[in-house]
């Protein structure tokens, strides 16, 4: 059977359980046609690139699924019908891979980084330039400099 992945955007005012309801109806309409969900990412409420039918932020799930074209014709027919779902977007895929996908292994990184230290105290540090302290910079007088630098 052909694999696909299936990413859906739900309201930002739905709860997460109303969201998971929705994916779970989804999977007993694929299972009920022959289909499985092999993947299944809830990736959280996020920020949208632009407003979508007056809602700046938006519920993101992400379901691998293996079932046939009129399965998944009918999945799409059923979440433009449903008034939470803002948007989706279907695609057929190669394989299905078991890792996270990469929304969720860059929330992972962020987690791990934690504190890095304090920022360096530098030319930049306040967004005032207090000038630098290193030698290369640091205003010579004509007394320190060396005639052979400047020749060169």
């Amino acid at each position: 059977m052909p694999l696909y992945e299936c990413v859906f955007i739900a309201r930002n005012d739905v709860s997460q359980q109303q969201v998971d309801t929705t994916t779970d109806t989804l999977e007993t309409l694929i299972s009920e046609h022959g289909g499985a969900v092999r993947k299944r990412e809830y990736w959280g409420l996020r920020s949208l690139a632009y407003r979508v039918k007056k809602n700046r932020k938006g519920h993101y799930t992400l379901l691998g699924i293996e079932a046939d074209a009129p399965t998944i014709l009918e999945v799409e027919r059923q979440l433009g019908l449903h008034e939470d779902v803002l948007r989706t977007l279907t695609i057929r895929i190669e394989e299905i891979s078991e890792e996270p996908s990469a929304i969720l292994a860059k929330r992972g990184d962020d987690r791990e980084r934690g504190f890095r230290g304090p920022k360096p105290t530098g030319r930049f540090a306040s967004g005032r330039g207090r000038g630098d302290d290193r030698e290369e910079f640091r205003a010579r007088s004509r007394d320190e400099l060396d005639v052979s630098e400047i020749e060169e």
